[in-house]
C-alpha cells in the first residue's frame, strides 16, 4: 500500500472541529502488475503517476492531470498487501481501528487484514456481512 499523504492545508484550529472521522481518506488499488495498471490508468483517466519506493520495487501515487493532486495508490500485490482482493479499496478515517475491528466481527463482518501499523497510522481492512470490502483507518 502506497503512503496515505497527511492532509497538511488544514489548520490545526480546523481538525479540531471536523476531525474527518467517518469521511473517506485514500483510495488503493492493489494488484499483480501495478506497471501495467498504472499505465491502464494513466491513458484512460489521464490521471500521472509518481513512483512511491517500496524498496525492491515502487508502487505508484495517481495525481491529476496537472499533477498537483493525489488522488489514489496503486500497489503491488506483494508482503502484507499480498492478500488484498485487486479492486479499489476506500479508506475511511475511525477513532479507534482495533475497537473498529473488534466490532466489525460482532455485527458479522470479517476482518482480512490487520489491525496493523503502517507508516504512522492504524490499519485494518474489512469485510462487511455481504460481501463489500472496505479499510479502517486511525
Amino acid at each position: 500500500m502506497t503512503e496515505i499523504p497527511e492532509n497538511s492545508e488544514e489548520s490545526s484550529e480546523h481538525k479540531k472541529i471536523d476531525s474527518g472521522l467517518g469521511q473517506v481518506e485514500w483510495l488503493d488499488l492493489t494488484v499483480g502488475d501495478a506497471s501495467r495498471i498504472k499505465n491502464f490508468y494513466q491513458t484512460v483517466v489521464g490521471w500521472k503517476a509518481a513512483e512511491v519506493d517500496m524498496g525492491s520495487y515502487s508502487d505508484f501515487n495517481m495525481n491529476s492531470a496537472d499533477g498537483t493532486q493525489t488522488i489514489a495508490g496503486i500497489c503491488h500485490a506483494r508482503g502484507l498487501s499480498s492478500n488484498l482482493p485487486a479492486k479499489w479499496l476506500a479508506y475511511v478515517r475511525v477513532e479507534d481501528v482495533t475497537k473498529s475491528a473488534h466490532l466489525c466481527t460482532i455485527h458479522g463482518g470479517k476482518i482480512l487484514d490487520g489491525p496493523r501499523r503502517m507508516g504512522g497510522s492504524d490499519l485494518c481492512v474489512i469485510e462487511d456481512p455481504e460481501g463489500a470490502v472496505i479499510a479502517l483507518l486511525s
